[in-house]
């Protein structure tokens, strides 16, 4: 069995690749050809503790991929100088069980998360953007900039976080790395940050809304990335209302998503107006109809995404000579 560790992983999955291997996750969701059993949660209440299981299986792969996530999130870990957060992937072969390969699952989530976004950017948002406008600091926020920056000639990027001295390190860290741009500017505010942006990617974990509807660009296409429960609203109501509604997954994002669950509960969203990206793709819902419609893509996360990744991975890994054998 391989076993990959994160700076192993993140070689092994560039993210123009990424890009395309989440194209093709999204669809064969969309298309009955993945199996996603709804995720498992095991309570730790001694630790205040929780591990989640997902599983995935896409059969309408080149290649199938068979795999499944595990996560831990235990909150007094970071008290003990411990992440909150734990992953590994552990991939088998689909054709006969066998276990493959174990990947750190953090770096993996990171960078098929950017990837996905990255899919629904390249689907809906206005071939000539140019301005992009990233809200947050963090490790989303920088797969979130390479993915875009992999699907579109971004000239110029705006960042905004509450917290500047995360934004400094943030530019330099990401200026000019691959496809992305050097010129990245410190926003003083969300407003400033929209203000001009083709596309606006959100990664943040705030419960209300990062920045104003009436502040957007015409046109702009919108990722959110960050808000995860349902009383989570990154995006407003406003614009969510306004825009082409998209979504990885219908049902996840109806029942988990904040962004989506609440404007539905408000009424200002029906439930006819949420289209999965993998249906855009396939030509099976609409896409954008003109330079001046917003659109919106929320991403939650699904298992078919980390099978998929996970396989193409641990191909390119193969390749690259990367990871450590291990008899098991």
């Amino acid at each position: 069995m391989l076993i990959l560790n994160a700076d192993e992983v993140r070689q092994a999955l560039p993210m123009a690749a990424c890009v395309e291997a989440m194209k093709h996750a999204y669809t064969a969701l969309s298309s009955g050809e993945a199996e996603v059993p709804l995720r498992s949660r095991l309570q730790v209440a001694v630790q205040e503790g929780t591990a989640l299981f997902m599983p995935a299986f896409v059969s309408g792969a080149a290649e199938a991929a068979l795999a499944v996530k595990v996560v831990t999130l235990f909150n007094r870990n970071p008290a003990q100088g411990l992440p909150l957060i734990h992953a590994g992937v552990l991939v088998m072969d689909a054709e006969n069980g066998r276990l493959l390969a174990l990947l750190e699952g953090g770096s993996l989530t990171a960078i098929r998360t950017g990837a996905g976004c990255g899919v629904a950017t390249d689907v809906l948002a206005r071939q000539d953007a140019k301005t992009l406008a990233i809200i947050g600091s963090g490790v989303q926020a920088r797969t979130q900039l390479t993915a875009v920056c992999a699907v579109r000639a971004i000239e110029t990027v705006w960042v905004y976080s509450p917290t500047p001295a995360h934004v400094e390190d943030f530019i330099q860290d990401m200026a000019g790395q691959a496809s992305v741009p050097s010129d990245l500017r410190v926003a003083a505010s969300a407003a400033e940050a929209v203000a001009e942006a083709d596309i606006i990617s959100a990664a943040t974990t705030s419960a209300q809304p990062v920045f104003a509807h009436g502040d957007l660009k015409p046109g702009a296409h919108i990722n959110g990335a960050g808000s995860y429960t349902r009383e989570m609203q990154e995006i407003p109501g406003e614009t969510v209302a306004a825009a082409l509604v998209t979504v990885d997954s219908r049902s996840a994002a109806i029942a988990e998503a904040g962004d989506i669950h609440i404007p539905l509960e408000q009424g200002t969203l029906g439930d006819e107006d949420v289209y999965e990206i993998g249906d855009v793709i396939a030509g099976k819902a609409p896409g954008r109809s003109d330079e001046t419609q917003f659109t919106f893509f929320k991403s939650v996360g699904v298992a078919v995404q980390d099978a998929v990744a996970a396989q193409l991975a641990l191909m390119h890994a193969r390749e690259m000579g990367l990871g450590r054998e291990v008899d098991f």
